[in-house]
């Protein structure tokens, strides 16, 4: 399984600002769990930066790992979520996965993570002044 510790990251060039940074990798594979074929999609990555941003390199190699993982489309859309999310402590973030299926399938995976306890959420952030 890829490990989250693959992530790495750098300062958030912007801090002072909310900005949308938005990373999408064309070529991710993984394998489907009962029938062991490969599944193929597009991931994006979209999110709020608060103190750093996701290296590319490393989320290339994090998302590599999932290649020979037997894992549900649902599975894997969350925990790309929940372990970027644990790495960069965003203001907000979300994981788009768009699936080609065998079949005349096709499959979006819609996963958002928002901080607990950042003072930059949205809930709060909706509450301020501007």
């Amino acid at each position: 399984m890829a490990d989250p510790k693959i992530l790495e990251t750098f300062p958030n060039p912007a801090p002072q600002r909310d900005y949308l940074i938005e990373h999408t990798h064309h070529e991710f594979t993984s394998m489907c769990p009962i029938t062991g074929h490969p599944d193929f999609a597009s991931i994006t990555v979209r999110y709020v930066a608060d103190k750093t941003c996701v290296e590319l390199k490393s989320l290339k190699l994090f998302f590599h790992a999932f290649r020979n993982e037997g894992i549900f489309f649902e599975a894997v859309t969350n925990k790309i979520c929940d372990d970027l999310g644990g790495a960069l402590q965003p203001r907000s973030l979300a994981i788009v996965a768009d699936w080609r299926a065998r079949g005349g399938f096709t499959s979006r995976i819609t996963a958002e993570w928002t901080p607990k306890s950042n003072p930059n959420s949205k809930s709060k952030a909706r509450s301020r002044k501007r």
